[in-house]
């Protein structure tokens, strides 16, 4: 039987790689920019990768987030476990809670002052150099950096970071063993959430404290639906956070003169941040979107239900909104990437990332001048099967 044009579709996603854009992308992007894939899911979704096309998408309240997610709704990868779990932030502002999320995660980042941040950068790095070379700065400093971020922002034991991790990393597996298991897992770190925030003291110890207590008063979340909150903040914010320092420090270390250049202008690391958001690939899938009305996304007619997926990594390197945009410019400006996203539909960490990686990246560079990629780049590993591609390990020399 000849294979009929469903079969012959894409398989998405195309690349477990954080070191460069897949080429399909790169083909698809220049080719039709808005292409029919198939999703890990089984299901067929149309696939973005213009950069217009997608600030449109983002811009136009007729592709929702989550309005027609139900359970029989197409989906990306695994299921989702409950409605909370894919419009958070919406359930949060409902409750009356969401500025005070803005308040933890946005330009004041009340929890992390600078000099803890880079204190806490430098024990992770010592401890790498302790155990001897080749080190890992996956492992000393993305996971550490991120781990000691979130933990201390949301008000978590520290000791219990790899019981939260190994749960985080297996939710962001896009090929889990069944979806029972997803579910074991999540329920886990469900009720990890439920019995912490229960055994709370009067003082809040981080953000999911000051959360609970507002709840408490308003009530516009039962137990179930703030703990599932509680448990996303975690696993979006870690896993998030580890996967752009993992992949940004792949970047950066194959440029040695970048890296003379920062040491001596740190005001510059900021500038630099930015290129990294936009140089490196850090989404294993894509941002999804359900289309609620009839309608042509470019010259494609899209229909009710439909599943949309914007690939923001091929989005950043549109030719058509960067010049020359496979080249690493540190000074690139204006760089309007869209790694936090676009208008209304804006990451919330932004500010977070932003700041603690500017102060993360400055520190390793003053701690270690002399670090450097212990392995040629191409031969750096990767997760398999990540939502947040992550380097298995990036091996260092100092």
């Amino acid at each position: 039987m000849p294979a009929t044009e469903e079969d012959l579709l894409p398989h998405y996603p195309f690349s477990d790689r954080g070191d460069r854009l897949a080429p399909e992308l790169r083909d698809l992007q220049r080719r039709c920019p808005v292409a029919r894939v198939r999703t890990n899911a089984g299901g067929e979704a149309w696939l973005v990768t213009g950069y217009e096309l997608a600030q449109h998408v983002l811009r136009e309240r007729k592709f929702a987030r989550s309005a027609l997610a139900g359970p029989d709704g197409p989906t990306q990868d695994a299921p989702i476990l409950a409605p909370e779990l894919l419009d958070a932030m919406g359930c949060l502002q409902r409750a009356g809670l969401r500025d005070e999320v803005l308040k933890a995660l946005g330009r004041a980042q009340p929890y992390l002052p600078a000099d803890w941040v880079a204190q806490v950068t430098r024990e992770g790095l010592d401890a790498m150099v302790e155990a001897g070379s080749p080190g890992d700065l996956q492992h000393h400093f993305a996971e550490w950096v991120a781990a000691r971020c979130m933990c201390r922002t949301l008000g978590l034991p520290f000791e219990d970071r790899h019981w939260l991790a190994e749960r985080a990393d297996l939710d962001l597996t896009m090929k889990t063993p069944s979806n029972e298991e997803l579910a074991r897992n999540w329920e886990e770190l469900r009720l990890y959430m439920h019995q912490h925030l229960s055994d709370r003291p009067a003082e809040p110890r981080g953000l999911l404290d000051r959360l609970a207590d507002l709840n408490d008063r308003r009530r516009g979340l039962d137990e179930t639906q703030l703990s599932n909150i509680a448990a996303l903040l975690f696993v979006t914010s870690y896993e998030d956070f580890a996967s752009f320092l993992g992949v940004a420090a792949v970047h950066l270390l194959q440029y040695p003169k970048v890296m003379d250049g920062l040491r001596a202008r740190p005001d510059t690391m900021p500038q630099c941040v930015e290129e990294l958001l936009r140089h490196g690939v850090v989404l294993g899938n894509a941002i999804p979107r359900f289309v609620t009305q009839d309608d042509k996304l470019g010259e494609v007619p899209v229909k009710e239900g439909d599943l949309i997926l914007l690939s923001l990594d091929a989005v950043n390197y549109d030719p058509d909104a960067f010049s020359h945009p496979d080249g690493f410019d540190p000074a690139r400006s204006p760089n309007p990437h869209l790694r936090f996203g676009y208008g209304r539909h804006h990451c919330p960490g932004a500010h977070l990332v932003r700041r603690q990686s500017e102060t993360a990246f400055t520190t390793l560079l003053e701690h270690l001048p002399g670090v450097r990629l212990a392995v040629p780049a191409g031969e750096v590993p990767w997760v398999p099967d990540r939502m947040a591609i992550m380097p298995a390990a990036v091996p260092v020399t100092w």
